[in-house]
Protein backbone atom coordinates (compact mmCIF):
# COMPACT_ATOMS: atom_id res chain seq x y z
CA UNK A 1 0.00 0.00 0.00
CA UNK A 2 1.38 3.51 -1.02
CA UNK A 3 1.65 5.98 1.74
CA UNK A 4 -0.72 8.73 1.69
CA UNK A 5 1.47 11.82 0.07
CA UNK A 6 2.66 9.24 -2.39
CA UNK A 7 -0.91 7.84 -3.15
CA UNK A 8 -2.37 11.38 -3.44
CA UNK A 9 0.29 12.15 -6.03
CA UNK A 10 -0.44 9.14 -7.99
CA UNK A 11 -4.27 10.32 -7.88
CA UNK A 12 -3.97 13.46 -8.99
CA UNK A 13 -2.03 11.84 -11.91
CA UNK A 14 -5.05 9.90 -13.09
CA UNK A 15 -7.32 12.43 -12.98
CA UNK A 16 -5.19 14.13 -15.18
CA UNK A 17 -5.10 11.49 -17.48
CA UNK A 18 -8.61 11.49 -18.31
CA UNK A 19 -9.22 13.06 -21.82
CA UNK A 20 -11.91 16.22 -21.99
CA UNK A 21 -14.46 14.75 -23.78
CA UNK A 22 -14.58 11.99 -21.11
CA UNK A 23 -14.67 14.12 -18.33
CA UNK A 24 -17.54 15.89 -20.05
CA UNK A 25 -19.73 13.04 -20.44
CA UNK A 26 -18.88 11.24 -17.28
CA UNK A 27 -19.67 14.92 -15.27
CA UNK A 28 -22.81 15.03 -16.82
CA UNK A 29 -23.60 11.32 -15.32
CA UNK A 30 -22.26 11.89 -12.13
CA UNK A 31 -24.32 15.36 -12.00
CA UNK A 32 -27.29 13.11 -12.96
CA UNK A 33 -26.74 10.63 -9.73
CA UNK A 34 -26.31 14.00 -7.52
CA UNK A 35 -30.03 15.02 -8.74
CA UNK A 36 -31.49 11.99 -8.57
CA UNK A 37 -29.54 11.50 -4.85
CA UNK A 38 -30.84 14.95 -4.16
CA UNK A 39 -34.66 14.33 -5.38
CA UNK A 40 -34.78 11.09 -3.78
CA UNK A 41 -33.90 13.03 0.03
CA UNK A 42 -34.36 16.19 -0.69
CA UNK A 43 -33.56 18.90 2.24
CA UNK A 44 -33.44 22.89 3.18
CA UNK A 45 -29.68 23.10 2.01
CA UNK A 46 -27.09 21.85 0.19
CA UNK A 47 -23.12 22.16 0.20
CA UNK A 48 -21.33 22.10 -2.99
CA UNK A 49 -18.04 22.31 -3.87
CA UNK A 50 -15.85 24.42 -6.61
CA UNK A 51 -14.36 21.87 -9.22
CA UNK A 52 -10.42 22.15 -8.46
CA UNK A 53 -7.61 20.50 -10.42
CA UNK A 54 -9.56 18.16 -12.47
CA UNK A 55 -12.45 17.87 -9.55
CA UNK A 56 -15.71 16.38 -11.33
CA UNK A 57 -17.45 19.91 -12.41
CA UNK A 58 -21.25 19.97 -11.24
CA UNK A 59 -22.11 23.47 -11.84
CA UNK A 60 -24.72 22.18 -14.51
CA UNK A 61 -26.61 20.22 -11.91
CA UNK A 62 -25.83 23.50 -9.12
CA UNK A 63 -27.85 25.17 -11.79
CA UNK A 64 -30.55 22.86 -12.13
CA UNK A 65 -30.58 22.04 -8.11
CA UNK A 66 -30.67 26.07 -7.83
CA UNK A 67 -33.50 26.31 -9.88
CA UNK A 68 -35.58 24.05 -8.42
CA UNK A 69 -35.48 26.07 -5.49
CA UNK A 70 -32.93 24.52 -3.12
CA UNK A 71 -30.32 26.84 -0.95
CA UNK A 72 -26.51 26.18 -2.23
CA UNK A 73 -23.47 26.94 0.22
CA UNK A 74 -19.95 26.73 -1.07
CA UNK A 75 -17.22 26.06 1.54
CA UNK A 76 -15.40 28.59 2.88
CA UNK A 77 -11.68 27.51 5.08
CA UNK A 78 -11.98 29.59 8.01
CA UNK A 79 -8.67 29.21 9.48
CA UNK A 80 -6.21 26.05 9.51
CA UNK A 81 -7.04 23.23 11.47
CA UNK A 82 -11.23 24.59 11.60
CA UNK A 83 -14.13 23.06 10.38
CA UNK A 84 -15.25 24.46 7.03
CA UNK A 85 -17.84 27.73 6.82
CA UNK A 86 -20.41 28.33 4.20
CA UNK A 87 -21.65 30.93 2.42
CA UNK A 88 -24.60 31.20 0.55
CA UNK A 89 -24.28 31.15 -3.32
CA UNK A 90 -26.22 31.23 -6.45
CA UNK A 91 -24.99 29.94 -9.97
CA UNK A 92 -23.57 32.47 -11.98
CA UNK A 93 -23.01 35.26 -8.79
CA UNK A 94 -19.13 35.86 -8.94
CA UNK A 95 -16.50 34.22 -7.10
CA UNK A 96 -12.99 34.77 -6.04
CA UNK A 97 -10.37 32.87 -5.13
CA UNK A 98 -9.18 32.35 -1.27
CA UNK A 99 -5.50 32.37 0.17
CA UNK A 100 -5.42 28.70 -1.05
CA UNK A 101 -6.52 29.40 -4.23
CA UNK A 102 -10.31 27.82 -3.59
CA UNK A 103 -13.12 29.61 -5.18
CA UNK A 104 -15.45 31.48 -2.97
CA UNK A 105 -18.49 33.86 -3.20
CA UNK A 106 -17.03 37.21 -3.67
CA UNK A 107 -20.05 38.25 -1.63
CA UNK A 108 -19.78 35.91 1.89
CA UNK A 109 -22.87 35.52 3.50
CA UNK A 110 -22.16 32.74 5.68
CA UNK A 111 -24.81 30.10 6.63
CA UNK A 112 -25.41 27.57 8.88
CA UNK A 113 -23.42 23.87 7.50
CA UNK A 114 -25.95 22.71 5.48
CA UNK A 115 -27.92 19.65 6.14
CA UNK A 116 -26.66 17.56 3.15
CA UNK A 117 -23.22 18.11 1.19
CA UNK A 118 -21.65 17.05 -1.54
CA UNK A 119 -17.73 15.95 -0.53
CA UNK A 120 -15.23 15.80 -3.35
CA UNK A 121 -12.71 12.76 -3.14
CA UNK A 122 -9.28 12.71 -4.61
CA UNK A 123 -9.75 8.96 -3.71
CA UNK A 124 -12.49 6.72 -2.05
CA UNK A 125 -12.34 3.04 -1.03
CA UNK A 126 -15.27 0.09 -0.74
CA UNK A 127 -15.78 1.46 2.72
CA UNK A 128 -17.02 4.40 1.81
CA UNK A 129 -13.86 6.66 3.34
CA UNK A 130 -12.29 9.69 1.35
CA UNK A 131 -8.78 11.17 1.06
CA UNK A 132 -8.67 14.34 0.37
CA UNK A 133 -5.56 16.70 0.00
CA UNK A 134 -4.42 16.37 4.14
CA UNK A 135 -5.89 19.70 5.30
CA UNK A 136 -9.03 17.37 7.45
CA UNK A 137 -11.45 19.79 6.44
CA UNK A 138 -13.79 18.21 5.91
CA UNK A 139 -13.52 15.63 8.59
CA UNK A 140 -14.02 18.31 11.22
CA UNK A 141 -16.69 19.79 9.28
CA UNK A 142 -18.26 16.26 9.67
CA UNK A 143 -17.66 15.93 13.52
CA UNK A 144 -20.16 17.71 15.30
CA UNK A 145 -23.90 15.67 15.71
CA UNK A 146 -26.16 15.23 14.08
CA UNK A 147 -23.51 14.57 10.94
CA UNK A 148 -25.29 16.14 7.41
CA UNK A 149 -25.81 13.65 4.93
CA UNK A 150 -22.95 13.19 2.57
CA UNK A 151 -22.37 12.37 -0.81
CA UNK A 152 -18.87 11.91 -2.06
CA UNK A 153 -18.22 12.66 -5.61
CA UNK A 154 -15.66 11.12 -7.70
CA UNK A 155 -14.42 8.86 -10.72
CA UNK A 156 -14.25 5.41 -10.73
CA UNK A 157 -10.40 5.54 -11.49
CA UNK A 158 -10.02 7.14 -7.65
CA UNK A 159 -10.56 4.13 -5.84
CA UNK A 160 -7.75 2.87 -3.95
CA UNK A 161 -6.57 1.60 -0.64
CA UNK A 162 -5.64 3.32 2.25
CA UNK A 163 -5.01 3.53 6.06
CA UNK A 164 -8.02 4.91 7.79
CA UNK A 165 -6.70 7.60 10.25
CA UNK A 166 -8.46 8.16 13.99
CA UNK A 167 -10.17 11.28 12.57
CA UNK A 168 -11.06 9.58 9.48
CA UNK A 169 -15.25 9.48 9.03
CA UNK A 170 -16.94 7.87 6.21
CA UNK A 171 -19.26 9.16 3.74
CA UNK A 172 -22.85 7.68 3.59
CA UNK A 173 -22.75 7.30 -0.23
CA UNK A 174 -20.35 7.82 -3.04
CA UNK A 175 -20.76 8.35 -6.61
CA UNK A 176 -18.78 8.37 -9.90
CA UNK A 177 -19.47 7.57 -13.47
CA UNK A 178 -20.04 3.85 -12.77
CA UNK A 179 -22.49 4.24 -10.24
Amino acid sequence: MLDKPQLRRTLKERRRAIDHATRLAWDDRIGARVLAWWQANPGASLGVYWPLAGEPDLRPAYAELADAGVRLALPVVLARDTALGFAEWVPGEPTVADSLGVAVPAELRMVERPDALLVPCLGFDARGYRLGYGGGFYDRTLAPEPRPRTLGIAYACQLAQFEIGEYDIPLDQIVTELE
